[in-house]
């Protein structure tokens, strides 16, 4: 997989999520470009989402929550958005960074250092099991 490939298959998750949350706040929209606080941006109540398309988690029972790149704090560190949502391809599961942070305390979880395919610099993660988030999660559901 190409980084563009990847940019291609999250921003398509991030559409199919829009729809979704188009169905409550129409005025919802995809934010263009890089933002690293949000995807997705509900002006009607000031809040955003994150969106992370992870289908490895498939294979692996894993999912990536990452916390830094290039030695910078990144992601979950760094979120503004009141919800985060990961689509695995099959699932849609909806949570909080806050719900995140709970899981990754409670279960004494230590961040894993690895270059991705693609990437030019070095990302620490959490590999949090699925059903950990799925467990504390508000939403869970089939992906479209």
């Amino acid at each position: 997989m190409t980084f563009k490939n990847d940019l291609a298959r999250g921003e398509r998750a991030e559409l199919e999520i829009l729809a979704l949350v188009k169905k409550k706040y129409t005025d919802a929209y995809k934010v263009e470009g890089f933002c690293k606080e949000w995807d997705i941006f509900i002006p009607s109540i000031n809040k955003g989402i994150e969106v992370k398309y992870d289908p490895m988690s498939m294979k692996t029972g894993n999912i990536v929550v990452e916390i830094e790149y290039n030695n910078k704090p990144s992601a979950l560190m760094t979120t503004k958005a009141y919800r985060w949502v990961f689509h695995t391809k099959d699932e849609i599961i909806i949570t909080t960074p806050d719900r995140l942070h709970k899981v990754i305390k409670d279960n004494e979880l230590y961040p894993a250092t690895f270059t991705g395919p693609g990437d030019p610099h070095s990302k620490k993660a959490y590999l949090i099991k699925k059903d950990l988030i799925k467990k504390d999660a508000i939403s869970v559901r089939s992906a479209v």
